[in-house]
């Protein structure tokens, strides 16, 4: 195959050709929706690389390979890394296709703390 012959395999796609995907390129798909994931909960947080990091008790170099997509964590330091982020972690792993949430914990400010469905009269 020639240079002008080859497409992409989004191209091949968007195209309806059926495009075969190695078991690597789908584990790498995995592993950068991951790290996008610990990313996009990070910074709204605010939190640096190395905040992260001490908060779950590791370093920060562990976590820019995660959030490089060049590691994938065990389900240990996945639970850290939710909890670190004050979050619950929901994974969908679906032919192919992965999705990757953390849902934020929700913390009661103070002024919304229940009376109990009482009133208090003065």
């Amino acid at each position: 195959m020639n240079h002008s012959q080859w497409k992409t395999r989004r191209t091949r796609r968007l195209l309806g050709e059926t495009v075969e995907e190695s078991p690597a390129y789908v584990e790498a798909g995995y592993a950068l929706a991951l790290g996008q994931a610990v990313y996009d909960r990070r910074t709204a947080l605010g939190l640096s690389q190395t905040e992260l990091a001490r908060r779950a008790g590791m370093t920060q170099p562990q976590i820019s390979t995660i959030e490089g997509g060049d590691s994938v964590p065990t389900l240990a330091l996945l639970t850290r890394l939710a909890g670190a982020l004050d979050a619950s972690l929901s994974i969908r792993l679906d032919d192919g296709d992965a999705a990757f949430v953390f849902t934020p914990h929700h913390r009661p400010q103070p002024d919304e703390t229940s009376t109990g469905g009482h009133s208090s009269a003065a």
